[in-house]
């Protein structure tokens, strides 16, 4: 059979990926990169004028004997003093006690089984959308879950796998509590935006209302697609899979949620006590208001401690958890996931203080703003720009926080030069970096779903799958994109404090 336009395209697009090397590796060249960029650029005398103070700023030599010292005296201080590298790992393992004990697992399972049938398309999208908070858990639970709940009530289970895809990665970034990836962006964006202005600060609720907006835009694009577009095409289910009994709850499940829902309903009016009066016990005395408060500044914490003790609730409530060491256990397995993300990490932390130490990040951001500023081209195409040029490199390069690494440094101070504020920029970067998840074969989930796939159809492959969601990633570019067109052009803030333009 002659194969498609798409699956050449799709073909195309995994050799280019399969040629792209390690995240690490990919950090060294780019790190070489910057090394031999900055002597060349520094004998040719290249300087612009810092926009903030007026002076001066002249590339660095970093092949200079200085510099060599000094990236031996702080390549350990660059690594330990990442800002995202903390704030991730704390949050990780409170999370993973609620993960491991199984409370979010039976909470996703929840949204799903207590809605009525009519609604199921919508509250799995709507479930895969708010997923992100337990990591992999949608992925590995909500599809192949959502798919059998499909198949239980006499809809095709391919469909139902689909809607839970395009909630899951197709929202990546809609989501309406807080993930370790809003964490992960803010830092990076933090680090890139004190490039142009040293006491910047970018908190991780930076993008947090228009995302949070976006889980109903996502839900209902998802909703539609499944229903108008995806299930007709399937047709009626004939394979030889058969529908399963939906698995309730058991009593033991259920009495661990009783107990999780108690502790976070004590935890959250300890919060609102401590926060709520201006003199609150949770309030900083000297930057009074919300948005000092441990609410806010303290939201690592806070992540910690919502994931670790209603976990302990519930598992101790299931029997999941029946001594402390199942606790540990449970944070150490956590840990040993993300063994590779601290690797990656360590290259990325001596890129960017390359880059910040040979001040090429702030004469590129003034050279590129200089260029956009004579296109005159206005904050919504420069927005637009930005959303779909992240959604290409997605096609190849999956990892959230790896491409706003390399894309932060020099999009956030050009952005910033231009006076455009580094949430917004980092907002529309969220969403680009969801548009193409679900149809590049080399996200790393990709071959899971595939798997999940084939459960019901033996002859699906990367093309299938891709098919199948294209018309949820066509969609979401346009609607999505709009949205975030709308919400600039009404002037709404991103997130909590954060605005969308630098006076």
């Amino acid at each position: 059979m002659t194969r498609s336009v798409l699956r050449r395209l799709l073909d195309g697009v995994e050799r280019v990926g399969n040629a792209v090397p390690h995240p690490a590796t990919l950090f060294i060249g780019l790190s070489v990169l910057v090394v031999a960029l900055s002597a060349i650029l520094a004998w040719l005398g290249v300087t612009v004028l810092h926009p903030g103070t007026g002076d001066p700023v002249a590339v660095v030599n970093l092949l200079s004997a200085a510099s060599l010292r000094r990236l031996a005296f702080e390549v350990v201080p660059n690594f330990t003093g990442f800002a995202p590298l903390g704030p991730v790992l704390v949050s990780l393992l409170g999370l993973s006690v609620a993960e491991r004990s199984g409370l979010l697992g039976a909470v996703v399972r929840v949204i799903v089984e207590t809605t009525p049938a009519r609604l199921l398309t919508m509250a799995v999208v709507f479930a895969g959308a708010n997923a992100h908070t337990a990591g992999d858990v949608g992925y590995v639970l909500l599809l192949p879950l959502a798919a059998a709940m499909f198949h239980g009530v006499g809809r095709h289970p391919v469909a139902g796998l689909a809607a839970a895809f395009a909630g899951v990665s197709g929202g990546f970034a809609a989501n309406l509590l807080l993930s370790p990836t809003d964490l992960v962006l803010a830092g990076l964006t933090q680090e890139s935006a004190r490039l142009v202005d040293a006491s910047y600060v970018v908190a991780p609720t930076a993008s947090y209302w228009f995302l949070a907006a976006s889980v109903g835009l996502v839900t209902l694009v998802g909703t539609v697609v499944t229903e108008r577009v995806v299930e007709p095409r399937l047709g009626r289910y004939t394979g030889r899979v058969e529908a399963p009994a939906s698995a309730a709850l058991t009593a033991e499940e259920r009495r661990g949620l009783r107990s999780a829902g108690l502790v976070v309903l004590v935890l959250a009016l300890f919060v609102v006590w401590g926060v709520a009066p201006t003199d609150g016990f949770l309030r900083d005395p000297e930057k009074p208001g919300v948005l000092g408060s441990v609410l806010v500044r303290g939201l690592v914490a806070l992540l910690f401690i919502f994931g670790v003790l209603p976990g302990v609730a519930y598992g101790i409530a299931a029997g999941t958890i029946r001594r402390d060491a199942d606790v540990y256990r449970g944070m150490q397995q956590s840990m040993e996931t993300v063994a590779g993300y601290l690797v990656v990490v360590f290259f990325i932390a001596q890129f960017v203080a390359l880059l910040s130490w040979s001040n090429l990040a702030i004469v590129a951001g003034v050279r590129g703003a200089a260029f956009l500023r004579a296109l005159d081209l206005g904050p919504i195409p420069l927005l637009i720009m930005l959303v779909f040029v992240t959604a290409a490199v997605d096609l190849i390069l999956g990892s959230a926080s790896a491409k706003w690494a390399m894309l932060a440094p020099v999009l956030v101070p050009m952005f910033m030069l231009l006076g455009y504020s580094p949430e917004l920029t980092q907002t529309a970067y969220r969403v680009g970096d969801s548009l193409t998840n679900i149809i590049t074969p080399l996200a790393s989930n990709f071959p899971l779903v595939l798997m999940f796939l084939q459960r019901y159809d033996e002859k699906a492959g990367i093309g299938t799958l891709t098919a199948l969601m294209l018309p949820y990633s066509l969609a979401n570019a346009v609607c999505w994109t709009a949205m975030l067109v709308a919400w600039v052009w009404v002037g709404l803030a991103t997130g909590p404090g954060a605005p969308l333009f630098l006076r």
